[in-house]
């Protein structure tokens, strides 16, 4: 199958032609700037007939769009339920009408979270597996879910992809979802400033000298044997690790996938979380396997074909179902 893909994250566009289980060519929108999603689908437009040009394919081969958005999405309906302060104008736009329109090409939307997932397990570390939690730390903490094959979605279309947002310290910070302690409050990209500067040692800390605090400079002090870093790094994980075991005793999964940016650590974080979960976890049957995801930033753009794939398959039975 040949299809066009967006994954949106919060400061950039990934746009992509895939084929499959290979991109063909993709390409990065800066966002940062953009006044909405709306003032910049012409771009968009742009970049997917310059992929296509540059990948030697065409719209007419292609199957269709297929868009994962950093929100609550009704993938049964392509609404954006919440953009969670991404986008906010993009529930006012009719994206599918406008890919109709413009390309030409019916559309899908998903979660993001829950498109990286399909793109795992299409093509990635959750090949040949039906029961996985996947948990993408970054900016926020995300989380997808899949249930013999099939993704967990719910019925108002926020199953499992809240699952940074399980308590894990209920006297902890608030959360910007409102709630207190979220293990995305407790050890996030956007919380991670706060809780560094929150330590009483601070300011002997080479952070104190760092004009942006993000992970990567915390697993590099960490590792120079920096006590702040490591005191904030060491909480990191064992956030991290206590969130894993509250969604495997949640959806009973095989394997727990960790993506997102914050596994340049994985060196530490993965055995950190597994040997957490051996000894935590309740699974009667044996232990579901830590792994790290392999598509890296290219995971939700190959979650394309799976999800247009999911909706043809629904069409066949509905006609099926209809000639019967």
């Amino acid at each position: 199958m040949l299809a066009l893909s967006l994954d949106m994250g919060g400061t950039h566009i990934g746009c992509a032609v895939v084929r499959d289980q290979k991109i063909l060519a993709c390409s990065s929108l800066a966002t940062e700037s953009a006044k909405g999603l709306g003032s910049i689908l012409p771009l968009i437009a742009q970049t997917l007939q310059r992929l296509l040009d540059e990948s030697g394919e065409n719209l007419d081969a292609c199957s269709g769009l297929a868009v994962g958005f950093p929100g609550i999405i009704d993938a049964r309906t392509n609404c954006i339920l919440s953009t969670l302060k991404k986008y906010e104008d993009a529930k006012e736009l009719d994206l599918a009408v406008w890919s109709k329109e413009v390309l030409g090409l019916s559309l899908r939307m998903e979660n993001d979270a829950r498109m990286a997932l399909l793109g795992e397990q299409f093509a990635g570390s959750a090949q040949g597996l039906n029961d996985v939690v996947m948990m993408t730390l970054g900016t926020g903490i995300g989380g997808a879910v899949m249930i013999h094959g099939r993704l967990l979605r719910g019925a108002h279309a926020q199953a499992a992809c809240l699952g940074g947002h399980l308590p894990v310290h209920y006297r902890g910070r608030l959360c910007k979802c409102g709630n207190i302690g979220c293990a995305e409050a407790e050890a996030s990209g956007w919380a991670l400033p706060g809780i560094i500067r929150e330590h009483p040692a601070f300011a002997t800390s080479l952070l104190a000298l760092e004009p942006e605090l993000n992970f990567r400079q915390l697993f590099d002090m960490a590792n120079r044997g920096d006590r702040v870093a490591l005191d904030v790094r060491q909480h990191c994980l064992e956030v991290w690790a206590a969130n894993t075991v509250a969604l495997i005793h949640a959806y009973d999964p095989e394997v727990v996938i960790m993506g997102g940016g914050v596994l340049g650590g994985a060196d530490v974080i993965l055995p950190f979380v597994q040997n957490h979960v051996n000894k935590h976890a309740w699974a009667a049957w044996g232990t579901p396997v830590i792994r790290a995801a392999e598509l890296g930033e290219n995971a939700a753009l190959l979650g394309a074909v799976p999800l247009l794939a999911e909706e043809r398959s629904c069409d066949e039975k509905a006609t099926a179902t209809v000639r019967a």
